[in-house]
């Protein structure tokens, strides 16, 4: 069946956008380290730096009042967006106009800042995406929405954070971050010709808007499937790189292997994680996806670096799954949302995933440390088959759509 104009208009700015939210985090959350250290930055200095991210994990505080107020009259979420891209952008090109060296030294207070406020900026105009997403994507299509959120995501990254490091020499620091302010700009302007349904605002005072989704049936039981549904992954594949690297893979090999080879894996798992999931019920595919994360965390106690086929079987093993993972907690994440709440309630999840996600990968270290990267991997793997429990008992209580209705 043919999209009309609407609709394709609607999934290119979505597209778009979830592109956008991809870039400043590949930029500043995996080059700018790189380009930290290349200036002399000391590798405490570097892992501090990375608070500068706060925002996204507290945005759920301001989330209520992107539902309640709009900066252009009944245009709450494009209004929002624009806004925020483009005062990112601004701030990315007045950033640029600064010496990286003398960022890195004596205006490095400067440099945090700088970041802190990209970074609110990025995570305010997520809110208002991911609350478009929620109000104009039908539940039979947020499978497929939430596989092509997880992949455009993906690519964001991998252009700012892998292609734009790679001719970071050739460019410098001005055209760089120029190059990620025109890439934002791009990234928002098909908004400008889509225009989503209009918002109901929601008319309860903040504090009963935001404390609604705990009224909803089985609130705790929900939090724990949230917060625990990817704690495994999380705390599996944080420790990849070091045993990659002293497994003696070099990093001439890692670069095809993870950044190729697993961004390819992890762009199809989303995608067909997120069609499978609005063909299967709900639950089904949250159990079918967590089961073959589990394999695949048992995959790299195989793996040999003497055959580097079982190396890479390893590797696209576990971003498949994992992209698979992912679009489908993102899909029910977006069904648990209610009417006139769905920025408030999606912040509320996703900050979840991402405080979870910390834990998970601060605890990462000492698992290896003490188990070996066999042991390490299998406790990962447990972590991952424990959560069947969690979405059973919310299966049970019928805390999901069936068929994507």
């Amino acid at each position: 069946m043919a999209l009309s104009r609407y609709d394709s208009m609607k999934w290119f700015a979505l597209i778009s956008l979830y592109v956008v939210q991809g870039l400043p985090h590949g930029f500043f959350g995996q080059a700018m380290p790189v380009l930290l250290r290349e200036q002399g930055v000391d590798l405490k200095s570097i892992g501090l730096m990375s608070l500068v991210a706060l925002p996204w994990a507290l945005k759920f505080i301001w989330a209520p009042l992107l539902d309640r107020v709009a900066l252009v009259p009944n245009e709450y979420r494009r209004s929002w967006i624009l806004a925020m891209n483009h005062t990112a952008v601004l701030f990315l090109i007045g950033l640029s106009f600064v010496p990286l060296p003398w960022l890195t030294s004596d205006g490095v207070l400067l440099l945090a800042l700088a970041l802190m406020a990209i970074n609110f900026f990025t995570a305010t105009q997520d809110i208002a995406t991911d609350a478009t997403a929620v109000e104009n994507l039908k539940p039979s299509e947020r499978g497929l929405g939430n596989g092509i959120q997880v992949g455009g995501y993906r690519i964001g990254m991998v252009l700012t954070g892998g292609i734009l490091l790679s001719y970071f020499n050739y460019l410098g620091w001005q055209h760089a971050l120029w190059s990620v302010a025109v890439l934002m700009l791009l990234g928002s302007l098909p908004l400008y010709f889509w225009k989503p349904r209009p918002h109901s605002k929601a008319n309860e005072d903040v504090w009963r808007q935001w404390s609604g989704f705990f009224r909803l049936d089985n609130p705790w039981l929900w939090v724990a499937l949230i917060a625990f549904y990817k704690f495994g992954d999380a705390f599996g594949t944080q420790m990849i790189r070091p045993y990659l690297s002293d497994m003696g893979i070099t990093l001439e090999q890692m670069g095809p292997l993870l950044g190729v080879g697993g961004f390819v894996a992890g762009l199809s798992g989303a995608v067909f994680g997120g069609w499978l999931t609005g063909k299967l019920q709900r639950g089904q595919a949250l159990i079918l996806f967590l089961l073959l994360e589990t394999a695949a965390m048992l995959g790299y106690t195989l793996a040999d670096a003497q055959n580097m086929v079982s190396v890479w079987c390893a590797v696209i093993a576990e971003h498949l799954a994992g992209g698979m993972a992912t679009a489908a907690l993102f899909t029910v994440m977006m069904d648990r949302c209610r009417e006139h709440s769905e920025g408030a309630d999606y912040a509320f999840q996703s900050c979840l995933i991402i405080i979870s996600g910390m834990v998970a990968m601060s605890l990462s270290g000492y698992s290896a440390t003490y188990l070996g990267y066999a042991g390490h991997f299998s406790l990962a793997a447990v972590l991952c088959a424990s959560a069947i429990v969690i979405v059973l008992a919310a299966q049970r209580r019928g805390l999901f759509l069936t068929n994507g209705k």
